[in-house]
């Protein structure tokens, strides 16, 4: 009897172990299914997302680069300052080192009309004021300081809004015929950025800090949630004529480095950002205006968190027709034909200009023409004159490839520094000196 209590408890024992173990193995199987289990679906997870990038950026690279078939490079982020502001390459010179983007943002560019004056009022780029100063040719009531963004080579004007603060360039008793231009960057704009914040470019009757009893004005949007659209306005004698807002969506171009250019033509006042044509009202400025100043002016803008830069401001008599100047003299000399810093690549702003002397060519079909360029004097000679010579090699290849001038009609010669028209010393001057002429031969 002792042998079988034994013998049963033994086999109780055994049993229960067995069991103990069979469910341990079973747990740890379990969990060791669960975790197996996790992981094939982090796997899954990652094979899904790697295929959906590749296919995304082989859908983008078809779209940006069609017919290529290639993948191209996913460029590296700049690291921003500590004032977050954007790159100085951002809008329409962001694309100056790809040759077939530049020749696309030239086409885009091939209708653009504007012309810029032919006779220098002003030109500023702060080159000759100090970081951290408020421009020596400028005027304000408010407050704005010079500066550089991420260390690039141009200087910055930083504004302040207000609805009464105004900043005035040292130019008065302008002329009937004159043209404005200048580059803007709007740095922090987001969905909270008020639909009260506009930038504002006006031409008035005086030229100091009081509203003017003449002027015509357009204000454009910087909102990002909505267009609440750009502001076209005058005031004849102290009272209101024209007051609209025209609906022009401008929340992505503004978001990148922008052109703006203005042209008054007596009572006509058109503006352009980049190479849209905001307005051209033919009555906006009253009849016989003094024009006695120019007003830009920044409202509704968070002045924590978001900034406007400001700067290579010209101001230039005319905005003439050069088509007829060219046929009846034989000759045209512009400084409205820009390009990158150092190089020979064409800022697209610069087509109003080509585009009219390609007019000249399609209507005198028998007219050939010697394009020469000219540069300032900073650098070294030699090199100034190689650079002459490729941009106006680039001047003869927009009129090729855009406006489909035949080769054989067109010459280009570079002079570089050895014809100065202004004193290198200043950077009016030197601005003089950067043109580029026409020559019927």
């Amino acid at each position: 009897m002792n042998t079988f209590n034994k013998i049963f408890k033994t086999t109780i024992v055994l049993i229960f172990c067995i069991g103990f173990a069979q469910n341990a193995e079973a747990q740890f199987l379990k969990k060791l299914g669960k975790r197996a289990e996790k992981a094939a679906e982090r796997a899954v997870e990652r094979r899904v997302e790697k295929e959906t990038t590749k296919k995304t950026e082989a859908a983008m690279d078809s779209i940006l680069e069609p017919g290529t078939g290639k993948k191209t490079p996913k460029p590296k982020k700049k690291k921003q300052s500590s004032q977050n502001t954007p790159s100085e390459k951002t809008g329409s010179d962001s694309n100056t080192g790809n040759p077939k983007t530049t020749s696309q943002s030239m086409k885009v560019y091939s209708k653009f009309d504007f012309v810029p004056g032919d006779e220098l009022l002003l030109y500023d780029d702060f080159s000759n004021d100090f970081i951290g100063d408020f421009p020596s040719k400028w005027n304000t009531n408010g407050s704005g300081e010079l500066t550089k963004i991420n260390d690039g080579a141009n200087k910055w004007l930083k504004i302040v809004p207000g609805f009464h603060t105004s900043y005035i360039p040292d130019v008065t008793d302008l002329p009937e015929e004159f043209t404005i231009e200048f580059d803007v960057i709007a740095d922090g704009l987001n969905n909270k950025t008020s639909s009260q914040a506009y930038l504002k470019v006006l031409v008035g009757d005086n030229n100091n800090f009081d509203k003017p009893a003449n002027m015509g004005m357009v204000e454009y949007p910087l909102c990002q949630f909505i267009d609440p659209g750009t502001i076209v306005e005058n005031n004849v004698n102290g009272k209101r004529e024209i007051r609209n807002s025209i609906k022009v969506d401008l929340r992505e171009v503004i978001l990148k480095k922008h052109h703006i250019s203005v042209a008054v033509n007596k009572q006509r006042f058109r503006m352009w950002i980049n190479e849209l044509k905001l307005v051209d009202v033919p009555r906006l400025l009253p009849a016989n205006m003094p024009m006695k100043g120019i007003k830009i002016q920044l409202r509704g803008t968070d002045i924590n968190r978001e900034n406007i830069y400001l700067s290579n401001f010209k101001i230039a008599k005319g905005g003439s027709d050069l088509r007829r100047t060219l046929i009846s003299e034989g000759r045209v000399s512009t400084n409205g034909i820009l390009f990158e810093s150092g190089s020979a690549t064409i800022q697209p702003q610069s087509m109003g200009v080509i585009r009219q002397i390609s007019q000249v060519l399609l209507q005198e079909t028998t007219m050939k023409l010697n394009i020469v360029g000219h540069t300032d004097s900073d650098g070294d000679e030699k090199a100034n004159k190689t650079l002459s010579q490729q941009r106006a090699e680039a001047v003869r290849s927009a009129l090729i490839d855009v406006y489909n001038i035949p080769s054989d009609r067109l010459s280009a010669e570079g002079k570089g520094e050895s014809e100065p028209v202004g004193d290198n010393g200043t950077p009016a001057g030197k601005s003089k000196n950067r043109r580029v002429e026409f020559v019927k031969q």
